[in-house]
């Protein structure tokens, strides 16, 4: 018998007090069931960005700075003409429901815009104060009403499509002035404490804030969903009307929690159903079943609980932590019942706690390292800078400690308690199939090797076609409301993704053309004054005589020229300024990329096709001065930010795209703006979403792929001192870089983009194959010696350790492939990949580790003393 001053402490506290062992896990299991009621998932867009991006930052001061709301978008394809009353008036009624709701700010559709065009007014008219036509105006051609809302550069593509059978509403959330405040409070002190500056009493007042955040945030989005899910019950009412999609990243957020709080709780039931299916087939004994399955039910449980009761949320990435914790629980516990069988067979005379006690005493090196080796994986995502990863790789960090103590106490203690059963011997027509995989290594090793030469040529050419890139869209199903909303709003209505182009004036102290003199210009008239000329230029395209031009404009003219209320036009409302707009929007409106592009240049359009002429200095000073508050918050306001001299092109990206590549397009327009606008790099800054998202997967393959190396060097640091043979470390991590390999090249080939929700999946292998061959090299080492004979003991430990391994993995892989019903397809991913990642663990240490042993003989020739042949 093995004995460690450890080992009897631990046999002394645990082992030898089972039933009070039990009712501690089972007091804690209590405890942990009682909060799992504050359990809280996290599907807010700040907990999707790169932590410490400094456009982060910049994307939050645009959104301020411009107003810019959350908003739901609902498509209206009715089944009568658009613009007939079986189509509007169900319309303007279900804009009327969408108004009353708790949350929503402003609804738009067609009934809320002016016309501008239908028939066309004056620039005068405009400005005059008066309301502009609508088509709530009796007497309005609606025939001409649709051809506006279809060719007009501000509403063709964004009210309505170009087709005119769709039309679009839009319900503006009330920004969330409390989470803004919280928000900018809890980052302005973590700045302070990263630079080592922060006070006591402003860390009390750190850790009361990011309390408040979290509490508000949870309050918010739950408040979210609600309203989500009130304006599709609106929408439900009035289906008979028209063929409704609602969209909008209130509604995708919504949805993806549901899916993730849906496949948590129904895959996480179905996983452990057919666990309890197969270990029943696999053990054949109820005890050996129901024990490892309570052993992995109790880890979840406890993690869970442990989860709701620090108030540590879960997202749709680090979710799959329940799922992978299940596979490492189960693992351990497989492993602890086969070596119990293995004495029980070999030894039926001994007592159970003998048994019990060798079992831990065997076992608790292996286990202990892998769960080292897995933790030292899963830390690799903790330097991605993406707090949803961040927060897997803890979350894995901690349920790995939490796994081994468990295992080594309920399997244990349950065995012990257990009523005595009989030894389970393995008849010839019982073998497992771990003993057909050692006759392959030893009659086929020329073969498993060549096998594995062109498994790492193909996993190279995989890795190298592997995209740092995806399409939102494809994280759902073609059946979901997600994607086929976003897929008409693409093809139909200009695009789902936003990306803010910022243009910031070349100087704001320079002389604009034919503005230089505004100020004085009605005290001293110049007879060339070239704004005078245009002006009565103007007034003549108006029917107007330059004596009556005073009477027209004179409150608009005074209003910016004289000295009691000074006015001087932005560069952007300046005709050098508008030039450059133009170039800008017209080269991003170009782009195949691209869809619903806006920005001041659509107001000049429009006012250009007002006028039926090209514009001047006037017109575009009348353009930033005086229209009417709900034109300007229409036409202006949203594109121009007077405080900053910056002008803002507002453009929705095509999302559905298979031609996007975000990384290259970016890049590519923004060099491609430097040369068509002339503007310094710092006066053209892209912000949006679309960034966002970007810097995340870039940072992806920076701070991930390249740790993935620092992993494997720490591991081989790890094997050598549980091995003690450089050689030994060296063959036992083969298998793991080779199936870790294959499954980054498998996604490469197979055009699966490495993501937010994939990036996890390298750890997944990582930890798994170290797992297989820290048990199959530490058995070998502990088998060789008894005959110093390679190929008898490699038989042995197929038949003996392997056929853990082998459990193991088929019972993971039969659980898994549930996932594969999935609606949220990053879940059908995470299945399959897992399933794969699994095999080739198993494979990697039933074939080539053995073969790579018996090759390299890294502990020395057979036949000798042990001692003398130690590597």
């Amino acid at each position: 018998m093995v004995s460690h001053p450890l080992l009897t402490a631990y046999d002394a506290l645990v082992l030898r007090r089972p039933l009070v062992s039990l009712a501690l896990v089972a007091l804690l299991l209590i405890a942990s069931v009682s909060q799992l009621g504050k359990l809280k998932l996290d599907a807010s867009a700040d907990s999707l960005m790169l932590q410490g991006d400094p456009a982060l930052d910049f994307f939050r001061e645009v959104s301020e700075e411009y107003g810019a709301e959350d908003f739901l978008l609902l498509t209206w394809q009715p089944q009568a003409p658009l613009f007939s009353d079986e189509s509007l008036l169900p319309l303007r009624r279900m804009a009327d429901e969408l108004r009353e709701l708790p949350g929503v700010s402003s609804v738009v559709t067609v009934w809320d815009v002016p016309l501008l065009e239908s028939p066309p007014v004056s620039l005068s008219e405009i400005t005059s104060g008066e309301p502009l036509p609508s088509l709530d105006d009796p007497g309005i051609d609606r025939e001409l009403a649709l051809q506006e809302f279809t060719t007009s550069p501000i509403y063709a593509e964004l009210l309505v499509s170009r087709d005119g059978d769709l039309t679009a509403v839009q319900v503006n959330l009330q920004r969330d002035k409390r989470y803004f405040e919280l928000l900018q409070e809890r980052d302005r002190l973590r700045a302070k404490d990263d630079e080592g500056t922060l006070a006591s009493a402003e860390a009390e007042r750190l850790e009361e804030v990011t309390l408040a955040f979290k509490a508000h945030t949870a309050q918010a989005l739950e408040a979210q969903s609600a309203l989500v899910q009130s304006v599709r019950e609106i929408a439900e009412d009035y289906r008979s009307h028209a063929r409704i999609f609602v969209g909008g990243v209130p509604m995708i957020t919504a949805d993806m929690v549901s899916f993730v709080r849906s496949d948590l709780m129904l895959f996480g039931s179905a996983i452990l159903g057919v666990m309890l299916v197969v270990l029943g087939i696999i053990f054949r004994r109820v005890r050996w079943t129901v024990i490892p399955l309570a052993t992995c039910i109790a880890t979840s449980t406890v993690m869970l609980g442990l989860l709701a009761f620090l108030d540590w949320r879960m997202t749709v990435i680090s979710s799959n932590f329940v799922a992978v914790l299940l596979i490492i629980s189960l693992a351990i516990a497989i492993h602890l019942v086969v070596r119990y069988r293995e004495l029980h067979a070999l030894h039926p005379d001994w007592s159970v706690h003998d048994r019990v006690l060798q079992t831990v005493a065997l076992m608790a090196v292996p286990c202990i390292y892998t769960g080292i080796t897995t933790i030292v994986a899963f830390m690799s995502l903790v330097v991605s800078g993406i707090q949803p990863v961040i927060d897997f790789g803890w979350m894995m960090t901690v349920g790995i400690v939490v796994a081994l103590v468990l295992a080594f106490v309920l399997v244990p203690c349950l065995t012990e308690v257990w009523p005595k059963g009989r030894p389970f011997v393995h008849k010839k027509e019982h073998q497992p199939l771990t003993v057909h995989f050692a006759r392959a290594t030893e009659h086929f090793g020329t073969t498993i090797l060549v096998v594995t030469a062109i498994i790492l040529g193909l996993t190279a050419l995989g890795i190298s076609r592997l995209q740092v890139e995806n399409r939102f869209i494809d994280y759902f199903k073609d059946s979901t409301e997600i994607y086929q909303g976003m897929e008409l709003l693409d093809s139909r209505l200009g695009g789902t993704i936003p990306l803010d182009i910022i243009l910031s004036a070349p100087d704001g102290d320079m002389p604009l053309p034919g503005l230089e003199n505004l100020d004085t210009a009605a005290e001293a008239p110049a007879a060339d004054d070239p704004f005078l000329a245009e002006a009565e230029d103007f007034g003549a395209d108006e029917g107007l005589a330059a004596d009556d031009w005073d009477d027209e404009f004179g409150e608009d003219f005074d209003s910016f020229s004289t000295g009691e209320d000074s006015f001087t036009p932005s560069f952007w409302f300046s005709l050098e300024g508008m030039r450059i707009l133009d170039r800008a929007h017209r080269h991003v409106d170009q782009q195949e990329e691209t869809g619903k592009v806006l920005s001041l240049s659509t107001t000049f359009a429009v006012v250009k096709d007002l006028l039926g002429d090209d514009i001047g200095s006037v017109e575009l000073a009348l353009v930033q001065k005086s229209l009417p508050q709900d034109v300007a918050e229409l036409m202006v306001e949203p594109y121009f930010s007077e405080g900053k001299e910056q002008a803002r092109i507002s453009v929705r990206v095509m999302e559905t795209s298979e031609q996007l590549r975000r990384n290259a397009f970016l890049q590519r327009l923004h060099s491609e703006l430097l040369d068509v606008t002339g503007l310094e790099p710092e006066q053209l800054q892209f912000t949006g979403m679309l960034v966002l998202y970007n810097n995340v997967l870039q940072s992806l393959f920076q701070s991930q792929i390249l740790t993935l190396g620092v992993v494997f060097v720490a591991i081989l640091a790890m094997f050598m001192l549980l091995f003690r043979s450089l050689s030994l470390a060296f063959i036992a991590l083969a298998p793991n870089i080779v199936a870790a390999g294959l499954v980054l090249g498998v996604m490469g080939l197979a055009g699966i983009p490495l993501d937010i929700m994939t990036i996890t999946i390298a750890a997944i292998v990582v930890g798994i194959g170290v797992d297989d061959c820290i048990h199959y090299v530490h058995r070998f080492m502990r088998e060789f010696p008894e005959d110093r004979d390679y190929l008898a003991t490699m038989h042995r430990c197929h038949y003996s350790i392997g056929r853990a391994m082998y459990y193991t993995t088929v019972t993971v892989v039969i659980g898994f492939s549930t996932l594969t019903v999935s609606n949220f397809n990053p879940s059908i991913y995470f299945g399959l990949l897992t399933v794969l990642a699994m095999v080739a663990a198993v494979i990697g240490a039933l074939l080539l580790l053995p073969k790579l042993i018996l090759v390299l003989r890294p502990l020395g020739p057979e036949g000798e003393p042990a001692a003398e042949g130690q590597g």
